[in-house]
């Protein structure tokens, strides 16, 4: 019952009435998702289960671009930060996960305190900083040393073993995936023999 109160919070209730009620029909499965949207979510969430993946999420909510100048990983007050519907966006995207089967994770994340927070708060499981995830937005001169080192990370991952959750930057994940993340969005990527990997789907998580 406190994940489903929690899924359903509305930081501002004007405006938010019609998500409370979409959300509470979709928990009594009085509605459904479009179905080309279930299908493809069920396909990613059997692969996350099956071992031999990683799910990228680029962080949730936090309004702005880039960080304040001067901004240092030690003192979250100088940095760009998750606003309260991003800490909510992040409790439902684990509240989704853990709903579909996936209550544990290995989590990693960026060192920057809006990825820390999304991946505390998805209640996956204790989190890892993970240099490599961090952002090269200010500093272009680190994106290849930080790409080479996740790139590193991931060949020697375990091609059978449990999901591992990366919560990043969109400017990591479109490097590495090619692909574009919103805020709270994730790319799924299968490890394959060899050290390689691919992406092989995204998802909202029902947002």
């Amino acid at each position: 019952m406190t994940e489903i109160a929690v899924f359903v919070r509305c930081v501002r209730p004007t405006g938010c009435w019609h998500r409370w009620v979409q959300t509470w029909l979709l928990l009594a499965g009085l509605v459904s998702l479009p179905a080309h949207l279930q299908a493809e979510d069920d396909g990613l969430v059997q692969r996350m289960t099956g071992g031999g993946h990683v799910l990228m999420i680029r962080h949730a909510d936090a309004p702005g671009i880039g960080d304040p100048d001067g901004f240092r990983l030690d003192d979250c007050a100088t940095q760009r930060n998750l606003s309260e519907s991003g800490r909510e966006q992040a409790r439902r995207i684990g509240v989704w996960l853990r709903a579909r089967g996936i209550e544990r994770a290995r989590v990693y994340s960026s060192q920057w305190c809006r990825c820390m927070d999304t991946a505390r708060l998805l209640s996956l499981g204790p989190v890892t900083e993970l240099p490599a995830l961090n952002s090269f937005f200010e500093n272009p001169e680190n994106r290849e040393h930080n790409l080479t080192a996740l790139r590193r990370f991931l060949a020697s991952q375990p091609r059978d073993g449990e999901l591992i959750v990366l919560v990043t930057h969109q400017v990591t994940i479109s490097a590495i995936t090619g692909e574009f993340t919103s805020s709270g969005h994730g790319v799924l990527l299968a490890l394959e023999e060899g050290g390689g990997f691919k992406p092989v789907g995204r998802t909202g998580f029902g947002q």
